[in-house]
C-alpha cells in the first residue's frame, strides 16, 4: 500500500474478529478498561474515548502524569537518538508531540522524515494544526490508520515509537508483529507506556491518586469522567514489564531491554528487527 502524506479515513471496518485477542481475551470477547466487550466494539470505544478528549489530550497526560510526561518523553528521544536521515513512524502519536520532539531534536535543516499514524481523526486534525503553528509545513506526513494494521510497506522505517497508545489496541500481539514488519533491518522499536510500579508503598499511594483523584479531575476539567476512568483501568490491564518484554521478543524482535521511569509508573521498552 502507498504511504500516507495526509489525514485519510480511517477503515471503516475494525480488525476481524478472528485476530488473536489479547490479555485474556477469549471467545470473540477483549477487555475495555475492566468491562469485558467484543472485539469488534473495543476499536469504536477506544476512538470514542479519544475523539471526546483530542482537544485536551496533552491536558490529561499532565494530569495523569503530574506532568512528567514531559521528561518521560524526552527520555524516549534521547534512547531514539534520531540522526540525519531518519525515517521515522510514530503511532498512536495524533497531536504530533513525538513527531515535534524529533524534528526539534534533528534541528532547523530537519534532515529526516517522520510520520504519524493514528486511529482517531479528531487527534489527526488537532496535531496537524498544532504542526502549522509551529512552523512544520511539509515535514510530517499524517495518516488515519490501525496500530494493527499499518498502511506502510515493510522494511520502510528506521524507527518505530509509541506513547501511550499500545495500551489502547485490541491485539497487543498483532500490533508488535506489524511495528516489526514495518521496520528495516536494523530499525528501532521504542513503546513509552504506563507500566506496574515496582514500589510496594508508591504502588499504594498511586492506586489511590489513580481511582480516585485521576477521575474526579477529569470530570471537573472536561467533564468526561468515564474517559478518565478508562484509561486508568487499561494502564492496569497493561502487561507487565517483563511479559510485554517476552511478547516483543516473539514477534521477531531482539536485543529487547526497558527502562522503568518514575518507579514503573512508567515504563520504555526497546527492541531491535535485525
Amino acid at each position: 500500500m502507498k504511504e500516507q502524506d495526509q489525514i485519510s479515513n480511517p477503515a471503516d471496518q475494525p480488525p476481524s474478529s478472528g485476530a488473536k485477542s489479547d490479555d485474556g481475551a477469549s471467545h470473540g470477547t477483549t477487555h475495555f478498561g475492566f468491562r469485558d466487550v467484543g472485539l469488534e466494539e473495543k476499536p469504536h470505544l477506544v476512538r470514542d474515548v479519544f475523539s471526546s478528549v483530542a482537544g485536551r489530550y496533552d491536558l490529561m497526560n499532565d494530569l495523569m502524569s503530574g506532568g512528567i510526561h514531559r521528561l518521560w518523553k524526552a527520555t524516549l528521544i534521547d534512547w531514539l537518538a534520531p540522526r540525519a536521515g531518519i525515517r521515522h513512524l510514530d503511532v498512536a502519536g495524533g497531536t504530533g508531540d513525538i513527531a515535534f520532539r524529533t524534528l526539534e531534536r534533528l534541528g532547523e535543516e530537519r534532515p529526516g522524515r517522520v510520520a504519524v499514524c493514528d486511529y482517531t481523526p479528531e487527534m489527526l486534525v488537532v496535531g496537524r494544526d498544532r504542526a502549522i503553528d509551529r512552523g512544520y509545513i511539509n515535514e510530517i506526513d499524517w495518516a488515519c490508520g490501525d496500530a494493527q494494521e499499518l498502511p506502510f510497506r515493510r522494511r520502510s522505517w528506521d524507527a518505530y515509537t509509541i506513547a501511550f497508545g499500545l495500551r489502547n489496541v485490541t491485539d497487543i500481539d498483532r500490533a508488535l508483529s506489524e511495528a516489526h514488519r514495518v521496520l528495516k533491518p536494523g530499525g528501532h522499536f521504542l513503546c513509552l507506556e504506563f507500566s506496574h510500579v515496582v514500589l510496594p508503598i508508591f504502588n499504594q499511594l498511586y492506586d489511590l491518586y489513580s481511582f480516585n483523584v485521576l477521575p474526579a479531575m477529569g470530570a471537573a476539567i472536561t467533564g468526561d469522567r468515564e474517559a478518565y476512568a478508562y484509561l486508568v483501568e487499561s494502564i492496569r490491564r497493561f502487561p507487565p514489564q517483563e511479559e510485554l518484554k517476552a511478547r516483543m521478543e516473539a514477534a521477531g524482535f531482539k536485543v529487547t531491554s526497558y527502562k522503568n521511569l518514575s518507579g514503573g509508573i512508567a515504563a520504555i521498552h526497546s527492541g531491535w528487527r535485525v
